[in-house]
């Protein structure tokens, strides 16, 4: 695996290579970043991850700051994927040429985009500048972050012309899905996550099933979950999956939660 660190090591690595999958990641590498990467490879002739924790998409410095960082573990893991190559660029080589800005329109500040003002102006803008040295052919995204692979594929993979592959979440033994996030819980904030994981994925198999024909009362699962879990919920809603607008069961759907659980931010959907 060769690992690259800065843009002029890229191009002269990458520029012969039209058939490369590209996998972004924040490092924390897990099981879920594998698949993508497995995916990948079997699409592709060469796969390029990148780990690279980006500052511009969080809301707290507090939370860039303890976000879980292990570049020689991840290096290792990588390693015996027999990934091709590893990018590694620090923040002043993502961000020494000025690029376009980009804006939500207000239809899609839902979900995370209105309750983390600026976060995905911040993904969308690291991903362009990615995306424009990487020149890959199809780039590969997990469907935990499904609002943020929704916004990048209707965005980048229309200006740079590829193909954005969703990839299906995966999740431990305890049903919660795995993320880097998950390393900073503890024991007590891990068996409460994979109480509420379970609840709404036994929810969402049972509204299915019964075809409900009467909305889910929200309001209350939301607060039995908070006064249960001593967690708070920022949003639990099911939405349309091509447009992420409110559903109420009438077309394929997702059912989406973002809570807080001892200052730790997880999302899910199911």
């Amino acid at each position: 695996m060769k690992i690259i660190k800065n843009i002029f090591e890229l191009n002269k690595a990458i520029k012969n290579y039209k058939n490369i999958g590209f996998v972004p990641t924040m490092g924390g590498i897990h099981r879920g970043h594998t698949s993508l990467i497995k995916t990948s490879q079997r699409k592709n002739l060469k796969t390029i991850v990148s780990i690279f924790v980006n500052p511009t998409q969080f809301n707290k410095k507090k939370d860039f700051n303890i976000y879980p960082r292990n570049i020689t573990n991840d290096i290792q893991i990588l390693k015996k994927l027999k990934v091709d190559y590893l990018f590694t660029p620090n923040v002043k080589e993502i961000y020494k040429k000025k690029m376009k800005k980009f804006t939500l329109k207000r239809t899609e500040k839902v979900l995370c985009a209105k309750f983390r003002p600026g976060h995905f102006e911040g993904v969308l803008d690291v991903m362009n500048r990615l995306l424009s040295l990487i020149k890959s052919k199809n780039v590969f995204m997990g469907e935990k972050d499904f609002q943020q692979y929704l916004l990048i594929k209707k965005i980048l993979g229309k200006k740079f012309k590829i193909e954005i592959v969703g990839c299906p979440i995966v999740r431990d033994k305890n049903k919660i899905a795995l993320s880097t996030r998950n390393k900073l819980l503890n024991k007590d904030s891990v068996i409460k996550a994979s109480n509420i994981a379970r609840k709404l994925i036994s929810l969402k198999r049972n509204s299915i099933v019964k075809k409900m024909k009467m909305p889910i009362n929200f309001f209350k699962i939301k607060s039995d979950f908070e006064k249960r879990y001593k967690i708070r919920i920022d949003y639990l809603e099911i939405r349309d999956e091509k447009n992420l607008r409110l559903n109420n069961i009438k077309s394929k759907y997702r059912l989406f939660i973002a809570y807080n659980i001892n200052n730790v931010r997880l999302i899910d959907n199911f």
